[in-house]
Parts: C-alpha cells; structure tokens; sequence
C-alpha cells in the first residue's frame, strides 16, 4: 500500500472464519481502515475494533 500524506498506522481487529485476526493497516483515517479490510476481504469478516497504533 503506499504512504499518503498524514497517514497513521491503524490495528483493526477482525473475526474472519471463526476466529480474531489483528490486521495493520496504514490509512488516513479509522474510516478509510475499516474501508481497506472490507475491500481486501470483500466484507466477509467482521470488524470488531479499530485502533490507532502509537
């Protein structure tokens, strides 16, 4: 993924299959995190918390 300008690194925690997944994701926003699993996934897991990373 590549770097955008104010961009964060965000810890979005998921269930995927029956279990939880910590996924890292760099975006702008905890909007634009959550936006980035559901695409990469294809809205086949559930987001459970996203958090910033510091």
């Amino acid at each position: 993924m590549n770097m955008q300008c104010g961009a964060k690194c965000f810890v979005v925690e998921v269930e995927h299959n029956g279990e939880k997944k910590r996924i890292p994701v760099t975006a702008r926003s905890a909007v634009n995190a959550r936006k980035t699993v559901r695409l990469k996934y294809e809205e086949a897991v559930k987001i459970i918390s996203v958090r910033e990373e510091k």
